[in-house]
């Protein structure tokens, strides 16, 4: 699905390897996390731009599972995300779910699964309502956008365990903030955040 050429062209971090890195920063003093990580760098018109647009609107979902069994390869090296008891795909709102046919970050957690041989779950926690779009917003006015948008559900899943909560592309971090907060509501949880891709600003 991916050339050689355009596999060696992927713009790895390698956060995963290394304590606060840029990921884990961002959420310095707004989320309590044991870690973070992004596997590739974004920009645009980049390749993995490219990938992300294939994968999320196109119905590219091997892109997905393919990226996602990399970030799972990344997390089992890396030896700072011991203890792993399950991921849990960011929720999209159901009528966007509907529309596209798929959560993408449910693709990723799929692959991921593959390789960490964990469970993935994905009703845990729902969005409530569709959020505006964040592309244009600052970093509090994303926050603020994001407030009161996911709803816990089946926090029994959650209580005492280790969970990795897991996105497409990370920006300023706001909708990971809001859903990692609802998350921890659960009670004795555990959070760790992966991500496909980080975009610098």
């Amino acid at each position: 699905m991916l050339c050689l050429s355009c596999m060696q062209r992927l713009p790895l971090t390698h956060f995963h390897r290394h304590a606060n890195n840029p990921v884990e920063k961002i959420f310095w003093g707004r989320l309590p996390l044991m870690g973070a990580a992004s596997l590739l760098y974004f920009s645009k018109d980049s390749i993995l731009q490219k990938i992300v647009h294939q994968f999320k609107y196109n119905g590219h979902k091997e892109l997905g599972l393919f990226i996602g069994r990399k970030m799972g390869e990344a997390l089992a090296q890396a030896g700072r995300f011991e203890r792993v008891d399950a991921l849990v795909p960011l929720p999209l709102y159901a009528t966007r779910e509907r529309k596209r046919g798929y959560n993408q970050a449910g693709i990723l957690c799929q692959g991921m699964a593959e390789v960490l041989g964990l469970p993935v779950l994905p009703n845990s926690i729902c969005r409530r309502s569709m959020s505006d779009t964040q592309t244009r917003k600052n970093r509090i006015e994303r926050w603020q956008n994001m407030q009161g948008r996911f709803e816990l559900l089946r926090a029994h899943e959650l209580r005492g365990k280790h969970i990795v909560l897991v996105d497409d592309v990370i920006t300023t971090g706001a909708t990971l903030e809001a859903c990692g907060q609802e998350l921890l509501r659960a009670g004795d949880v555990r959070l760790s955040i992966m991500t496909m891709a980080y975009t610098a600003r």
